[in-house]
């Protein structure tokens, strides 16, 4: 039950790793890949214009386009699909499993706050499952 009132500001990361969109998908690429995450937020004077993900860059590389020239904003989602920190976690998780999202950005104001990502929903499922005592029984 307790589940269910869970919202997204709750399970959401708040440091957000942000991009210029006339960073090259390169120098993203290399911060996605020292902070261990799997998108960057596009700012444009601090608004909020897009998101690139690990697929952006995949579908970048596939069309052989060279990492050092590549401009974010050519390979970015634009306006990206937002959920604000008062979402329930719930309709989070079902937004990004019917859009096949991975990330998901949170927005209050125009402003970037933090990410959902398929993985902040795994986690939050699992324990509001009982998944600790899962866990621990098979360790």
């Amino acid at each position: 039950m307790l589940a269910c009132m869970t919202l997204v500001g709750e399970i959401m990361t708040r440091e957000v790793l942000v991009a210029a969109p006339e960073d090259t998908i390169g120098q993203a690429a290399e911060e996605m890949v020292q902070r261990g995450v799997g998108s960057v937020v596009v700012l444009d004077y601090g608004r909020l214009i897009g998101i690139l993900t690990e697929r952006d860059l995949l579908r970048a590389v596939a069309g052989r386009t060279h990492s050092s020239e590549a401009r974010v904003r050519e390979w970015m989602t634009a306006e990206p699909v937002t959920v604000s920190e008062s979402t329930p976690a719930a309709d989070a998780a079902r937004l990004m499993l019917d859009n096949g999202f991975r990330h998901l950005p949170v927005v209050e104001d125009d402003q970037a706050v933090g990410i959902v990502s398929i993985r902040d929903v795994a986690r939050w499922g699992v324990e509001a499952a009982g998944g600790e005592q899962i866990a621990s029984d098979v360790a």
